[in-house]
């Protein structure tokens, strides 16, 4: 099926993608030129993040040398949000949802991006993550912790300075509830994780596979969306980031400073993604069936500045893919292991 159209299922959704192969082959006539990328300075005395300058509301950050993290100034989610729903019928529902939102600086330096930052310094990112999932998940009223990192202004950061954040909510929302079901049908059936089962496989083909070490592993999923879409899966099962030591926290620090240099290598630009950890829910619950995982999500698709859109059938029907995920691990696998900016 690697040269005529077919469908793909992901096991972790139920959901399914069209994967259109022919149609990589068709002549192109857009832009494909590099993007004169901006030299930003160690420290910008107007950004935000910076270590020493005001935020909103008159608050100042700390002269941080090293990671900092704060509760979100424009929270999406409020610790003290009222009680209260609507159920008018089947129609009309709504209910209350209370949370907590922070922000959490990679590195005092405003010029750094993630494949830039060495993986002593990436460690203490990881660090941070494993605290505040265990901080935030210990509370009552918390029942998710989503991590995640925009990266790029495409993908809707509105500061270019390294940073991520955790939305704590007190319901699970919808992409890993979806997960969940799907990992606890599985586990039920078999006795394994679902992902343990489908890295196994991945290991024995290779032909998705773009970096490994002692325990995680990056690849390009057999149901990727986007063109260079990938996942880091751990290779033991585990269920969360508060079981991980210091070898397996160094070693996601690894994998992810080794992913994301292939990304910007491939077009020779700070690669745009969304990227977030899936990781069992904080309900007080045992979660057997969750096994930890990363997604990656970027919509870079032929150059540095020709990104694919989730446009008509993709939005009314289901996504749609042209180059296969083989060929996008390829692709990603043949490039340098030294970041295009040091070279």
């Amino acid at each position: 099926m690697e040269d005529h159209s077919h469908r793909r299922f992901n096991p972790l959704t139920g959901d399914w993608v069209l994967v259109s192969p022919h149609r990589a082959k068709r002549p192109w006539q857009g832009q494909v030129e590099s993007v004169q990328e901006e030299k930003r300075p160690e420290y910008d005395p107007a950004c935000y993040l910076c270590p020493g300058n005001e935020r909103a509301g008159g608050l100042k950050n700390p002269e941080y040398p090293e990671t900092f993290v704060f509760t979100n100034d424009f929270s999406a989610l409020l610790a003290d949000a009222p009680a209260g729903n609507v159920s008018e019928g089947e129609l009309f529902q709504a209910k209350s949802e209370s949370g907590i939102c922070k922000v959490i600086c990679f590195s005092p330096r405003h010029d750094l991006t993630i494949p830039q930052m060495n993986v002593a310094d990436i460690k203490k990112v990881v660090d941070v993550w494993q605290r505040e999932y265990l901080e935030l998940g210990a509370k009552e009223f918390i029942n998710y912790v989503q991590i995640f990192e925009n990266k790029g202004s495409i993908m809707g950061c509105s500061n270019p300075h390294p940073h991520g954040q955790i939305w704590s909510s007190s319901s699970i929302p919808n992409e890993p509830y979806k997960e969940d079901a799907r990992q606890r049908t599985y586990f039920e059936k078999h006795g394994r994780t679902l992902l343990s089962d489908y890295l196994e496989k991945e290991l024995e083909k290779k032909v998705r596979i773009l970096a490994v070490n002692d325990h995680f592993v990056a690849l390009i999923p057999y149901w990727a969306v986007w063109p260079f879409e990938s996942m880091v899966i751990s290779r033991k099962s585990i269920q969360h980031m508060g079981q991980m030591n210091e070898d397996e926290k160094m070693a996601l620090a690894d994998i992810y400073s080794r992913l994301t240099i292939m990304y910007d290598n491939l077009f020779q630009v700070s690669f745009a993604y969304s990227a977030g950890i899936h990781q069992a829910p904080t309900d007080g619950k045992e979660h057997p069936a969750w096994h930890f995982h990363m997604h990656f999500y970027p919509p870079l698709l032929r150059s540095a500045s020709v990104k694919k859109f989730m446009v008509g059938y993709e939005m009314l029907a289901n996504p749609q893919r042209d180059i296969t995920a083989e060929s996008a691990a390829a692709r990603l696998r043949e490039l340098p292991l030294i970041h295009y900016r040091k070279e």
